[in-house]
């Protein structure tokens, strides 16, 4: 491979003889150097790059105009869902392009990456929202190095903020009763049993269908979500493989769902809809059967939580509080993590670790072991 400096007008280019697939010989410019050493040196990285296969083709693409490629390919290709996506868009359009969008993708360097990090910090951003915009940047990153518009991925030699430790709310053991009881009554008392008893997520509660149900043998059966987006409600796989998964019911869950059966079956026999389809949602439209949206359970539990005391507790405190009553109760983590359906106890770990009792209790095993051979 040869290359040639070339003064033009009042810069210097670089002329990289070189040959394509078939052999035929090209020319390749690069122009804009503002002397000749300067031109010299950018001559023998791009002949070093191209010989070890480092070098990228120049490109006019900008970070912002990558990033809606990658999310519209992401998107298409299932690897993420519709609502993950819309979240991504969000992000994008808040802390990255503001920032990084309308630099030139192959002009991106470390240093930037960095400057963009204390930006959205001095804007009062949390680390955890820091990070969460590094991923999704890094990863469409990642994708531009292996399609070959950029060497290196710059978000992975930049690490983001430390994470914020996350503010896991709980409702108390001494809380629980007075709950259910300003529940009763009421139609969210149901959803509210089934969310703090079996510890399933949101969308997982509104996906749920009576075929799911098996009030005899007192389990449940997880099958699918419910996935709200600007588009409308989907249906989908539960969050993560091992989402999929059946759950022992206490018996104050199976007498809340007996009871709701009983009662949405009275209102049928009203409206002459006749029997429950096995498919018919748990929670749903009593009209049409559209099944209840997600986000109206969000708010259902919103209005409602500060005339009964529970101000500012999230619909998610449920999941929390009944993690914290199965580590109480001394459940191991990986039991605990097939219940709550998290990918691995790792992941279980991660957001109960500060609740798991911090003991080590060898010294007593082994003291017991002892005592049972009369070594005491």
């Amino acid at each position: 491979m040869k290359g040639s400096i070339i003064k033009r007008g009042g810069r210097w280019a670089v002329v990289l003889d070189v040959k394509d697939e078939r052999g035929a010989r090209k020319r390749k410019w690069h122009s804009g150097y503002k002397t000749k050493r300067e031109a010299e040196a950018a001559a023998a990285k791009l002949i070093t790059d191209m010989e070890s296969g480092q070098y990228t083709e120049p490109s006019k693409l900008t970070v912002a105009e990558h990033l809606q490629n990658r999310m519209t390919q992401w998107e298409a290709s299932g690897r993420t869902g519709p609502k993950t996506i819309e979240r991504y868009r969000e992000v994008v359009a808040g802390q990255i392009n503001p920032h990084l969008g309308a630099k030139l993708i192959q002009k991106l360097r470390v240093a930037d990456i960095e400057a963009w990090h204390n930006a959205l910090r001095t804007a009062g951003y949390l680390a955890n929202t820091i990070r969460a915009a590094h991923r999704i940047l890094g990863a469409a990153l990642k994708d531009a190095v292996k399609f070959g518009v950029v060497p290196t991925n710059v978000c992975s030699l930049q690490s983001p903020p430390k994470a914020d430790a996350e503010e896991v709310q709980i409702i108390g053991e001494a809380q629980i009763s007075g709950l259910l009881d300003k529940l009763q009554g009421r139609a969210i008392r149901t959803k509210v049993v089934i969310a703090l008893f079996t510890g399933i997520r949101r969308g997982e509660l509104c996906g749920l269908q009576w075929r799911d149900i098996y009030l005899d043998a007192k389990v449940l059966r997880i099958e699918r979500a419910l996935e709200q987006t600007r588009a409308g409600v989907a249906i989908k796989k539960p969050k993560t493989k091992a989402g999929t998964r059946t759950i022992a019911l206490p018996d104050i869950v199976v007498d809340a769902l007996r009871e709701h059966r009983r009662e949405q079956l009275k209102l049928r026999m009203k409206l002459g809809q006749g029997r429950l389809a096995e498919d018919a949602f748990i929670f749903c439209n009593p009209i049409t059967g559209a099944p209840l949206r997600p986000q109206s359970l969000t708010w259902e539990w919103w209005e409602l939580a500060p005339k009964i005391g529970f101000k500012g507790v999230r619909w998610h405190a449920l999941r929390h509080s009944h993690a914290s009553m199965l580590i109480a109760s001394g459940l191991d983590v990986v039991q605990i993590a097939k219940r709550l359906g998290h990918s691995s106890p790792n992941v279980t770990l991660g957001v109960y670790a500060h609740m798991f009792r911090q003991t080590d209790d060898g010294a007593a095993a082994i003291n017991a072991a002892l005592a049972k051979l009369g070594r005491s």
